[in-house]
């Protein structure tokens, strides 16, 4: 279930449930609560020293009274100073997950109070994502679930204009959540029912649904443009390869300028014929999470009808193995032109995004470009869990993304483009080496480098953060939707 939250009045009916927020130091001249029960209650807190408002500190508590609200949640935000956007976003789904707990069917969330560096319109965005996203999780396969319970929830304004800042934050809040949530449920889909031609549907159907135009090539058109890279690692499979190809056009006057996505979409990979070990392979079904990432930021751009022209490419196939399989020691050729000696069947992802980049300059004219990939195991080496590897040619391109990532608090990290690393692309027998060798990260993406033709080119790889085994406070096990709310923030920044 992914529920939307509402805006509501001040003196409209309280729900079932009450979330209050503090900054550490508050006194009882800053409990404000119509309710005299609860805010007794939170006095009585304050002075036993049982709540301060410490960052993360949260503490729940039943009225005894017949109407409501019954429940009063409440979330300490720490010190007024510190606090900011990524913060306010892990709090409030830490409430989302006490109002699961105490089995509440309706909340009504109070904005915090704003300071010098965050609006209102901001703080609300980043409670409306961490109260959906801290509320996900991945359960279609099971049985006996446990359903949420949770129904409603409404964040309250005070007066008109507030309400206006309030509304604002609200609606693209569950614009880029709901988003999210499309990519998270994209890469937790087992490989056996997300294949190349379910995939394709899925960006059809969000097209339709959210305004963007979206075409589908099947193998025959594939073969027409040459595109001899993408379809050797994915001719093994009997689920056959698809290129997506998604179109949003909210600037019309100006074609000039066209942003293009591109993601890897991998559906499955057991690593071709340099096959990878059991424990390889259980997650490969995620090796698409950059195809979940630009298919949500695609629709998020279009719901939120930014002022802007992207077109997003996804070359989507298996990469599997029989006796038709691509082999280590293959030279094959490129939709580019280029030649490519195979070191290694399971670096497959930068041959598939080197044709869709290729596809993505020469057919639809995008003059910058984003690459977004589970690309490399030297990402995780590089910086585990906690950041996105980037790579980019262009400071200013680039200056927009690490401003985004502030945003959404998706932490990114640019690594060198030194010549020598360039270097260690070269093949004695062919153009380029799809197998470099270390700093692994680096020499993948600057394969895919190879390809843009001096476009302005960022280049991220998700290996590490695109999937978890690890819960935290609004990101569950399974997919994490990485990179959608990011490229969104950053398109809508370029298109101001």
């Amino acid at each position: 279930m992914v529920f939307e939250v509402l805006t509501k009045k001040m003196d409209d009916k309280y729900s079932e449930t009450i979330v209050l927020s503090y900054y550490e130091g508050f006194t009882e001249a800053d409990i404000s609560v119509p309710v005299k029960e609860a805010a007794d209650m939170i006095k009585h807190l304050l002075n036993e020293e049982e709540f301060s408002g410490k960052y993360n500190e949260i503490q729940s508590f039943k009225l005894t009274r017949k109407d409501n609200p019954k429940k009063v949640i409440l979330l300490g935000l720490g010190k007024k100073e510190e606090v900011d956007i990524e913060k306010v976003r892990r709090i409030f789904a830490k409430g989302i997950k006490e109002a699961i707990n105490l089995k509440t069917k309706a909340v009504d969330v109070y904005p915090i109070n704003t300071t010098s560096e965050l609006s209102l319109s901001q703080v609300t965005r980043a409670m409306t994502e961490g109260l959906i996203l801290g509320s996900y999780k991945f359960d279609k396969y099971i049985k006996d679930k446990k359903e949420n319970p949770v129904k409603s929830i409404c964040v309250v304004g005070a007066n008109p204009d507030e309400i206006v800042d309030i509304d604002k934050g609200v609606v693209e809040g569950n614009i880029l959540s709901k988003a999210t949530i499309l990519a998270r449920d994209m890469v937790n889909e087992p490989a056996n029912v997300l294949t190349p031609a379910k995939l394709a549907a899925i960006a059809e159907k969000t097209g339709k649904e959210s305004g963007f135009e979206v075409e589908i090539l099947k193998e025959d058109k594939i073969q027409e443009l040459e595109m001899e890279a993408f379809m050797a690692v994915g001719r093994a499979s009997e689920n056959r390869p698809r290129l997506i190809v998604m179109r949003y056009f909210g600037d019309k006057k100006n074609k000039k300028e066209i942003i293009g996505l591109v993601g890897k979409g991998l559906t499955y990979d057991s690593g071709g014929l340099c096959i990878k070990s059991k424990d390889g392979m259980v997650n490969m079904k995620s090796d698409m999470g950059g195809a979940a990432s630009v298919i949500g930021a695609m629709e998020a751009i279009a719901r939120k009808k930014l002022k802007v022209n992207v077109i997003a490419v996804v070359a989507a196939c298996e990469n599997l193995i029989s006796g038709y399989s691509y082999r280590t020691g293959d030279i094959i050729g490129s939709m580019a032109g280029k030649t490519i000696f195979i070191g290694s069947t399971d670096a497959e992802g930068r041959l598939t995004l080197a044709d869709a980049i290729h596809y993505i300059i020469e057919k639809e004219n995008a003059t910058k470009i984003l690459d977004i990939a589970t690309l490399t195991g030297g990402a995780i080496v590089t910086l585990g869990s906690t950041a996105t590897v980037v790579v980019s040619n262009d400071d200013e391109f680039y200056k927009a993304l690490e401003s985004a990532s502030r945003i959404t608090g998706e932490k990114i990290w640019r690594m060198p483009i030194f010549d020598e690393y360039k270097e260690l692309l070269k093949s004695k027998v062919a153009d380029l080496t799809n197998s470099a060798g270390n700093p692994q990260a680096i020499t993948a993406a600057l394969f895919v480098g190879e390809f843009v033709q001096d476009k302005p080119w960022i280049h991220m790889d998700i290996a590490g953060t695109a999937f978890t085994s690890k819960s935290s406070e609004y990101i569950a096990e399974g997919g994490t939707g990485v990179g959608v709310r990011t490229i969104y923030e950053m398109v809508k920044e370029i298109s101001k």
